[in-house]
């Protein structure tokens, strides 16, 4: 008769089989273990304490780490110690949740003041075994604001045989007065370095294979928390049948291919839309969802724009080869304002997808926009091509063809205006752009508005009478009260914007002539009375006792012959008539 096989022990995933049982097995919270060790080592051991952070970075299990440091105890006494290597007489039954003078409640399913009470109770009887009565409150925000106040007094004076711990994600959620009487500890996520080889490590006491891109998928889904880390390699290792391969990840996390996604993001920066809505089409046939390829080019463009600021972000051991080695490259040709413009698009078109009823057609329309937009020209590039110059090597446009899309779309006469005229007996190098010369007082404050100078545009309204004009030469008298200084401004002014130095002499005779401004509250004074022996305004003002009388001169508008040498005959518009107020 065959002896009957023992039944197999239940499979422990990898996060409890792992879980640590002192702190030199905690990764990444360096800062916390080191306060406590010197908090240990001085005799200051607070008595309460509070751990947040997000999930799965360790607080439950720094908590119980905690317990069995305070109950330490061996055959050499008692005594608080975060050297933990060796297991002390209450340290099993701490790790297995079962010691009689360590309590843990869940806050989530324990919110009222009743079971605060019953805490409240046991505090007041001293430990069975142990050297201390521990109490770990997990969630510890979800408790109501009766049983925040019901704990409060316990948790300032408690008895000196009581330690309390806490462990929230909603930190905000808990009230200043519980805050105010713990010791506070932010467990940080875990850096993807660190995660990477904590991961290479449990997977070489497995005794199983992997591929370092599938590690740097998972370390980037895990987000920083062990456990989902740990979660997400349970389930990767069941996908690939005790294998963690690439291809298996991608599929178990739904992730697009990334190489496709930065051929995708290529052909979108390079302008061409064709190739960007076929690479689409491609990544949704194979079964991608139209968002989250919209979030994967928001995430690349993001990649890119760190890389470019960051160089040394290229070197992250969490992004995949062709992300280090084609994201390096992308930030080296693109420039920063064709990457902020994509985000900006990219984002946008993220929130349009989410609420379109179709999802592929919205997002081939977000692909399109951005195709078109990434191959417009920067502002320094329309500048360089009206003057006729060479493009500058390395300018912050979208990309190589980014300097050829000025012409695309733009009406023939437009581009014939603009077309650099080539000359027999000078290199186009030596072609200067005309500079403005004013011909007169009224023409060089035009300039002064035209070039948005408002400064100097008031002073020569308002500070400066005109006295004589010439070409390269002017002489004013200064206002009553006005600057001597805006004399050596306007010089500087006119040198830079005609290219060309002008004399600015100061008359020292009275002025002849009113400042401009003095001559617009002259009209303006004139022109209301006018207005007021008007006799129907006089009958409004009758009517209604109190009213007031405003005048509002209208504004002369430039006529359309000023505009002759820029606008083609046969885009002449008819003449508006400006509307009073």
């Amino acid at each position: 008769m065959a002896t009957p096989e023992a039944p197999k022990s239940p499979y422990l995933v990898l996060a409890r089989k792992y879980r640590p049982q002192d702190f030199s097995t905690l990764i990444g919270q360096e800062p916390m273990v080191r306060t406590l060790q010197n908090a240990f080592r001085s005799g200051r051991i607070h008595h309460a304490f509070i751990l947040t952070g997000v999930r799965g970075v360790g607080k439950t299990t720094t908590a119980r780490i905690l317990a069995r440091a305070f109950n330490y105890e061996d055959d050499a006494g008692r005594r608080p110690t975060l050297e933990l290597e060796r297991e002390g007489l209450h340290c099993r039954a701490i790790i297995e949740g079962s010691h009689v003078d360590v309590q843990e409640m869940d806050a989530a399913s324990n919110t009222g003041i009743d079971s605060i009470r019953e805490i409240n109770a046991m505090t007041r009887t001293p430990p069975m075994s142990a050297p201390y009565k521990v109490f770990i409150i997990d969630e510890v925000h979800m408790l109501s604001n009766s049983a925040f106040n019901g704990l409060l007094k316990t948790l300032e004076e408690p008895p000196p045989y009581v330690k309390f711990i806490f462990a929230t994600t909603e930190i905000r959620k808990v009230p200043v007065t519980i805050l105010s009487r713990c010791m506070r500890f932010d467990l940080r996520r875990v850096t993807p370095e660190v995660m990477t080889g904590h991961l290479e490590t449990l997977l070489g006491r497995e005794g199983l294979s992997f591929e370092p891109e599938a590690l740097s998928m998972i370390v980037r889904a895990g987000e920083g928390s062990v456990r989902d880390n740990l979660s997400l390699l349970d389930q990767a290792i069941s996908h690939g049948d005790g294998a963690v391969t690439a291809t298996t990840v991608k599929a178990m996390l739904g992730l697009g291919d990334r190489a496709r996604t930065i051929d995708l993001f290529e052909a979108l920066m390079a302008g061409d839309a064709g190739a960007a809505l076929a690479g689409l089409r491609d990544l949704y046939d194979a079964g991608a969802d139209p968002q989250t390829v919209i979030a994967d080019l928001c995430d690349f463009t993001h990649l890119v724009t760190r890389i470019k600021v960051v160089p040394a972000t290229a070197e992250d051991p969490a992004l995949t080869p062709d992300e280090q080695a084609r994201g390096a490259e992308l930030a080296g040709r693109l420039g920063m304002r064709a990457l902020s413009r994509a985000w900006q698009i990219l984002f946008k078109g993220h929130e349009e997808v989410s609420r379109a009823g179709n999802a592929v057609q919205a997002a081939e329309m977000v692909l399109v926009r951005l195709a078109y937009a990434a191959d417009l020209p920067s502002p320094e590039e329309v500048i360089t091509k009206l003057q006729g110059q060479p493009l500058p090597s390395g300018g912050g446009g979208a990309g190589g063809g980014a300097g050829a899309s000025l012409s695309r779309g733009a009406p023939q006469a437009v581009q014939a205006r603009f077309a650099p005229q080539a000359s027999p007996d000078m290199a186009p190098q030596a072609v200067a752009p005309s500079l403005p010369s004013p011909r007169s007082y009224a023409e060089l404050v035009a300039l002064a508005g035209e070039k948005r100078d408002i400064l100097l545009k008031l002073a020569l309204e308002g500070a400066l009478h005109p006295i004589a004009f010439a070409d390269g030469r002017i002489e004013v008298a200064l206002a009553q009260g006005a600057d001597p200084g805006v004399v050596q401004m306007l010089s500087a002014r006119l040198k830079a914007w005609t290219g060309r130095q002008w004399m600015v002499t100061v008359s020292n005779t009275a002025p002849a002539a009113p400042t401009i401004r003095q001559q617009r509250e002259a009209v303006q004074k004139k022109e209301e009375a006018t207005a007021q022996q008007d006799p129907l305004v006089q009958a409004i003002l009758d009517t209604f006792p109190g009213a007031t009388m405003r005048v509002h001169l209208r504004q002369e508008a430039p006529p359309l012959e000023a505009y002759a040498d820029i606008v083609p005959d046969g885009d002449r518009l008819p003449d508006d008539e400006d509307d009073d107020e």
